[in-house]
């Protein structure tokens, strides 16, 4: 029986020491239909009636998903959930998602950035109900989050560009940043939208949401 035991583990052992590593960084951007940086009474104005709509995504700087390189390519996910986003009282569950995969990607990079996109989603992309491959154009300033200014375009379909917080953003003066970023980040920042809206199919609606504090821009690593 130990004997038995004992070449489990080490089958166990030599057959996870074997699968495709995943060790990926880049960065991160996301815009919302309801503030994120904002105060309470600007918050409770918008939740259940706004919110439940966004536009999120990931540069990949350098790394593998399961073994498959990734390096420059980009993945832009869109979101049209049941409830505002973040909300603690109602879930924004079920959702229903557009994944839009960077067209510069070969077919099995393809797959991969959609296996990353909902390992990084989560439940928010566990119903993708359509795939579409287009040009993506994915920058952030100087590659700075601090910065919180980035610029995203998936083809004709998905648009965000964000500036950074000014003073003239805090108008009650007692703004906060009441809801964290869709997925996990290293580091993220609140930042303004200029523009953020969809234009495609799959979800039963379309949208534009500028001028918005409803932003992030971020840092994201994944290692297992």
């Amino acid at each position: 029986m130990k004997t038995l035991t004992t070449f489990a583990v080490a089958s166990g052992l030599a057959l996870a020491g074997s699968l495709p590593r995943t060790e990926i960084r880049g960065s991160y951007v996301e815009a919302r239909t309801a503030d994120i940086y904002t105060g309470p009474c600007f918050a409770n104005s918008e939740v259940e009636l706004t919110g439940h709509e966004a536009v999120f995504g990931w540069r990949i700087d350098k790394g593998s998903f399961q073994g498959v390189k990734l390096d420059g390519l980009s993945v832009v996910a869109v979101v049209k959930a049941n409830a505002t986003l973040g909300d603690v009282h109602n879930s924004a569950y079920p959702a229903k998602s557009v994944l839009i995969v960077d067209e510069k990607a070969n077919a099995e990079q393809r797959l991969a950035l959609k296996g990353f996109a909902q390992r990084m989603g989560g439940d928010l992309l566990a119903k993708v109900v359509r795939v579409e491959f287009q040009p993506i154009e994915f920058s952030v300033k100087n590659d700075d989050v601090h910065s919180a200014s980035a610029k995203v375009v998936a083809g004709n379909l998905a648009q965000l560009a964000t500036r950074p917080i000014s003073d003239k953003d805090h108008i009650c003066s007692n703004e906060e940043i009441w809801y964290s970023p869709l997925t996990k980040t290293d580091h993220a920042m609140p930042a303004y939208a200029l523009a953020h809206k969809y234009a495609g199919e799959g979800l039963g609606t379309v949208w534009s949401s500028p001028e918005k504090r409803s932003a992030f821009v971020a840092n994201f690593s994944l290692s297992e």
